[in-house]
């Protein structure tokens, strides 16, 4: 045993008979100096020990947050999804009440009608509905909505129909303007000869005539025609004096790139 060895020996037989020594109190007093001694490091390292635990209940918390945010940012694509489907359901709600009406208020039969296909070129414009002759539809007749004449039928099969367009050339409706004695002709106009497509044209009318912008344009209803009398057309955009006579620029009253259901008008009621 080495001479430290034998001090540190010494040294705790020494304090061991010393604390034997002391009463009660003594040894109780000592015991809490020390523990005042020590407390600082005790109240560090339970500190330390609370700062962990915190910082690991933020990271679970962060998580939470993380999956929780996932989960509102799907709930909030399907609202809007679901939104959007109710603003379509209404509309088509609403487009199908105001159908209903004016077949309602209509004198005439109309059979109601779905477009399902579409042709716009340069040489032709019609459109396929869902209607044939097993639904009463003939050619040569009318094809309107509530907003005014779309068309007339032309090649018609059982179940299906092709409706010549009112923009088309080849479409010649006799017409009239409302509140004139004025009558002349409506069709479509090619796309090269006119800068915008979907513009009418009723010409033969007097050189002269007291024709002015937004002048409603109706059918004229001409003997053995395919058109009855006061059908919306359109609205005057232009008048233009010529050489011999006079011919106006016509608005379809009908948005024909926008329409989805029509009425073949098959008779009167």
């Amino acid at each position: 045993m080495n001479r430290l060895n034998i001090a540190l020996a010494v040294g705790l037989v020494a304090v061991g008979i010393y604390l034997s020594t002391l009463s009660a109190e003594s040894l109780g007093a000592m015991k809490a100096n020390f523990m005042s001694l020590l407390s600082p490091f005790l109240r560090t390292g339970t500190a330390v020990q609370q700062n962990i635990g915190s910082f690991g209940q933020r990271l679970k918390t962060l998580d939470e947050l993380e999956v929780e945010n996932t989960q509102l940012k799907t709930e909030n694509r399907a609202l809007r999804a679901e939104n959007a489907l109710m603003r379509e359901t209404q509309s088509e709600n609403q487009r199908l009440r105001l159908a209903l009406d004016f077949r309602a208020r209509s004198p005439h039969r109309l059979v109601a009608a779905r477009i399902i296909s579409r042709d716009s070129s340069t040489w032709w414009n019609t459109v396929r509905i869902n209607r044939g002759f097993e639904d009463g539809v003939e050619a040569d007749q009318p094809v309107v909505t509530d907003n005014g004449l779309v068309g007339k039928t032309a090649t018609v099969s059982k179940n299906e129909a092709i409706v010549i367009l009112v923009t088309d050339e080849s479409c010649q409706i006799g017409a009239k303007i409302e509140g004139t004695r004025e009558q002349g002709i409506v069709s479509g106009v090619r796309v090269q000869e006119h800068a915008q497509e979907g513009i009418l044209q009723m010409k033969f009318l007097s050189k002269n005539a007291k024709i002015t912008a937004d002048m409603e344009v109706l059918t004229a209803g001409v003997a053995h025609g395919s058109f009855p009398p006061g059908i919306v057309i359109g609205k005057v955009r232009e008048f233009q004096r010529r050489a011999l006579d006079g011919q106006a620029v016509v608005e379809p009253a009908v948005d024909l790139s926008a329409i989805e259901d029509v009425f073949v008008l098959v008779g009167k009621k």
